[in-house]
């Protein structure tokens, strides 16, 4: 009977747990549960930019040209970035206005600014130069 309200009493706790954690995500402009924005259920981060941001990205990045890739890839959305690639965190200015872009780091290539999630080693967006 004790093992009972034990076992019990832990899932009720891990099920909190994961609602605050769903709640979390949430207030942090990520979606947990995979529709676009946020963490998706295959636990690959996703980044959703408005043109401003992914502007202001773009010119804080490139201020700096020692941040390209000195390893040639195919930066393309959804393809693995070699694992000796050194990759860069994003500038403070650009995480302090967008909290879910602080999980991503970044590299240049072929003058673009390629947005890796370092978990997956996987490219999550590219962004080029502004027309």
């Amino acid at each position: 009977m004790t093992r009972q309200i034990a076992r019990a009493v832990a899932v009720s706790a891990i099920a909190l747990v994961s609602d605050a954690l769903m709640q979390s995500a949430g207030a942090q402009g990520l979606d947990a549960g995979g529709s676009p924005g946020g963490v998706s259920s295959s636990g690959e981060q996703k980044l959703i930019l408005t043109p401003a941001q992914r502007r202001a990205i773009y010119a804080a990045a490139t201020k700096d040209k020692s941040k390209t890739a000195k390893t040639a890839f195919a930066p393309k959305i959804g393809a693995d970035v070699p694992p000796m690639l050194e990759l860069n965190p994003l500038p403070d200015e650009i995480t302090a206005d967008n909290q879910s872009a602080k999980f991503f780091e970044y590299t240049i290539v072929q003058d673009k600014v390629v947005l890796v999630d370092p978990t997956r080693m996987r490219v999550v967006d590219v962004i080029g130069p502004p027309h």
